[in-house]
């Protein structure tokens, strides 16, 4: 049966609008809001916690009479929930987060442009506004932290965390890749790999897979890559074993790296930085190493517009992105480059200065 038919078999005011809802998730849950593909496990989860209170709250906390059938939905049920988010004083952030669940809702109704910008509702356009280029730098090196001391700290606490923190700050990796990590079998030679020749950058590849289950190859070029590689082999109880701890699940595992993080004050409240802040030291370092200088978001960039692309695409492919502008969420936007004297206008952009015929030169023709 197609969509529209199973969902033919639930009549709105027939129907419990919360079992419609389920009917709902089971059948689109996988799919990205804008584009052909599936989203990731952990939006799934999250995208289908929200759409669940979201509809209970319309009745119990928004002032409805009954949950509405989620075919029913319209803009005051919208424009509600907004203000109860505004009056919960929610950050802007989450509540684009929500805005961007329902706009999945509604696209699998065939209801684009029910749910409104952030304008529409009240809110403060720039407060709410996505910036695709990062404005600071969140590595741990802009606050003052050495990476490498702190984490060998880490390692005397916990050594299976140690050893993921170590491959987020060689790889570029993030949590929960890093945690999943088997360094055994995800190290595989050039071979193995199924890249053309030319990409040839190293012996021996770290397999990783990513979000929405992109897989990315990634080079053990580095000391500081082969090292964190060797470290976490050294941990393992077998060849097929992942580095986080044998006797906690991936969950547990995740929830420890946390714990061990805020142990060492390694938060945004307490210094500033994220576990996420080695991925942002590691890509810019990567920016810097192919570019020659540093990146934007570091005070750099300043380099050809040639050199600062090639740069970014190795960024955006180590972080395992496949847009090349995701690679100005972690080292920024391109620097403006100062415009022309008015002199320099008065000429062609290539012009070069045209040499004087030479007296003496009979063969000299004037230019």
């Amino acid at each position: 049966m197609s969509a529209q038919e199973i969902l033919a078999r639930n009549l709105p005011g027939k129907s419990d609008p919360l079992q419609v809802l389920e009917v709902l998730l089971e059948l689109f849950n996988t799919r990205h809001t804008a584009l052909n593909k599936t989203v990731s496990h952990k939006t799934r989860h999250e995208r289908a916690l929200f759409l669940r209170r979201f509809f209970r709250d319309l009745k119990t906390r928004a002032g409805f009479n009954t949950v509405p059938d989620p075919r029913n939905l319209g803009h005051r049920h919208i424009q509600a929930m907004v203000t109860l988010w505004q009056h919960e004083a929610l950050a802007p952030a989450t509540i684009q987060t929500y805005l961007s669940f329902l706009r999945g809702l509604t696209s699998w109704l065939s209801k684009p442009g029910l749910v409104r910008a952030p304008g529409h509702y009240g809110l403060e356009p720039d407060a709410y506004q996505r910036h695709e280029n990062a404005s600071h730098d969140k590595s741990w090196s802009a606050k003052g932290i050495d990476a490498t001391t702190v984490i060998d700290r880490i390692c005397e606490f916990d050594i299976h965390v140690g050893a993921s923190l170590r491959l987020m700050h060689a790889f570029g990796l993030r949590r929960k890749e890093s945690v999943q990590v088997r360094p055994y079998v995800h190290v595989q030679p050039f071979e193995h790999t199924g890249l053309p020749e030319h990409l040839k950058e190293s012996e021996n590849y770290l397999w990783v897979k990513g979000k929405g289950g992109r897989v990315r190859w990634l080079a053990i070029s580095t000391t500081a890559q082969r090292g964190a590689i060797a470290f976490a082999q050294s941990l393992v109880r077998n060849r097929t074993a992942p580095i986080g701890h044998p006797d906690r699940d991936l969950r547990a595992n995740l929830r420890r790296l946390d714990y061990a993080l805020a142990r060492f004050g390694l938060t945004r409240a307490a210094l500033g930085v994220t576990a996420h802040g080695l991925r942002h030291q590691a890509l810019n370092d990567a920016y810097e190493l192919h570019s020659g200088t540093s990146s934007p978001i570091r005070g750099g960039g300043n380099v050809s517009r040639q050199v600062d692309q090639a740069a970014r695409y190795k960024v955006s492919g180590l972080a395992g992105h496949a847009r090349l502008r995701a690679a100005g969420a972690y080292v920024g936007s391109r620097p403006r480059q100062q415009a022309p004297s008015h002199q320099e206008t008065d000429a062609p952009r290539d012009a070069s200065p045209v040499p004087e015929p030479d007296p003496a030169d009979k063969h000299a023709r004037p230019a």
